[in-house]
């Protein structure tokens, strides 16, 4: 699941359709979650709205709440699937790799996150139980933040600093 709803205000403009390396952010995103064993696949767009090829799009309205609605929509919109859990991530993480996707969804845990040189970052995974908590406590732009100090003693850090990069987007590419 990948979230690419926001305005990107410090960016200078919504982030899904930028174009790095010859390639969308949101089309990047989605290869790298399928590539890395995620299907379906699902993006959250508000802002910025368009066809986004291999994946399945859930529109929110309320983008302008921040990330915690686009987390809300995209719990809500697959709670009647058949998935046992979800991985989420951001758009705009152009050093995510598949490697460190297949590295979080192999484990056994029911709510991990990675970590990038011990710092934690996305993609997390989040076991169905926990999609109802999630959605009762993401709000503004702190998304899972809160659910995820309230279960750190569940949560299960998987290091992927030596395959990926988690450092976000926060200004446009230079050409």
């Amino acid at each position: 699941m990948v979230l690419a709803g926001g305005e990107g205000r410090r960016f200078g403009g919504p982030k899904a359709p930028v174009v790095v390396q010859g390639e969308r952010l949101v089309d990047r995103a989605v290869r790298v979650l399928r590539d890395g064993g995620c299907d379906p696949v699902y993006v959250v767009l508000g802002a910025w709205q368009g066809e986004v090829p291999h994946a399945t799009v859930i529109v929110n309205e309320q983008w302008n709440e921040g990330m915690g609605s686009s987390l809300r929509a995209a719990l809500s919109a697959v709670a009647d699937a058949p998935a046992d859990a979800v991985l989420v991530t951001l758009v705009d993480l152009p050093g995510l790799t598949t490697e460190a996707v297949r590295r979080i969804i192999a484990t056994d845990a029911e709510l991990v996150a990675a970590a990038y040189d011990g710092e934690r970052g996305h993609p997390v995974l989040f076991a169905r139980r926990h999609w109802s908590g999630v959605i009762e406590r993401a709000h503004g732009d702190v998304g899972a933040r809160d659910y995820l100090l309230e279960h750190r003693d569940e949560l299960h850090i998987v290091e992927v600093g030596d395959i990926a990069t988690g450092e976000d987007m926060d200004v446009p590419p230079t050409a």
